[in-house]
């Protein structure tokens, strides 16, 4: 354990902890539009900033990837943060000014924003879905693709490989935007375009997940697929 300063408050810490971690524990309300507590740090959407005192010196971080050091003091409520988060949110508008959740940000965080209804979902780049993908369902079907030699394209953007997607859609539940959507009729399961084959449960014939995502889980667990085919409600 190490001992810190939040806000004036001295309290115990685990070592390797992030400064946003801590920061939740005492109910301090940090904004951010890119973590889970469930996925590795990114830092993509800068609105977690505080201020950190070292060498005596205060500094501007990220407290979703900044780990906490002994005798680390940190302030999240100075006019420093409070610029630094209103400005990150007013990047983050305008860039993405009809995407809903990017508003509401904006205007708790001090930002004017327009009167027009709006109902957009962009893609604000946050990297939730491709972690979720990789580091929690373990088949990184989604991945970061930035501009480069011989990429034609104006802005980074999320690429999707069809062939590994079981369609969890653990992607869509994740998005904070609703840019990721995923559509479920009857026997079948729609997302990032792709159709997936939904299973009935073998005891009330409800669909209820998709076939890929079951022949993954057995070939990942070595349990049969025919043992995986009830639902929740009936096991």
């Amino acid at each position: 354990m190490v001992t810190i300063k939040i806000n004036g408050r001295k309290v115990k810490a685990a070592e390797g902890s992030t400064i946003l971690e801590n920061a939740q524990k005492l109910k301090i309300d940090i904004p951010t539009l890119c973590y889970h507590g469930d996925l590795s740090p990114f830092g993509a959407c800068r609105l977690c900033t505080v201020e950190v005192k070292t060498n005596g010196k205060w500094q501007l971080a990220a407290s979703c990837s900044t780990p906490v050091e002994d005798g680390m003091e940190i302030n999240t409520e100075s006019e420093n943060v409070r610029e630094s988060r209103r400005q990150a949110a007013a990047l983050l508008y305008y860039r993405y000014p009809t995407t809903v959740a990017v508003r509401n940000m904006a205007e708790k965080l001090g930002v004017a924003v327009s009167d027009e209804a709006v109902d957009g979902h962009d893609c604000i780049l946050c990297g939730l879905c491709v972690r979720t993908c990789r580091e929690v369902v373990g088949v990184s079907a989604l991945t970061f693709i930035d501009r480069g030699k011989g990429r034609d394209m104006e802005e980074p953007q999320i690429g999707f490989d069809p062939a590994a997607c079981i369609g969890c859609g653990s992607c869509a539940w994740v998005c904070p935007t609703g840019y990721v959507t995923m559509e479920s009729t009857g026997d079948k399961r729609i997302i990032w375009n792709k159709v997936f084959k939904m299973v009935p449960c073998a005891v009330c014939g409800k669909h209820f997940a998709p076939e890929d995502q079951l022949r993954y889980i057995s070939r990942k667990t070595g349990v049969p697929f025919s043992e995986l085919t009830t639902c929740v409600d009936c096991r």
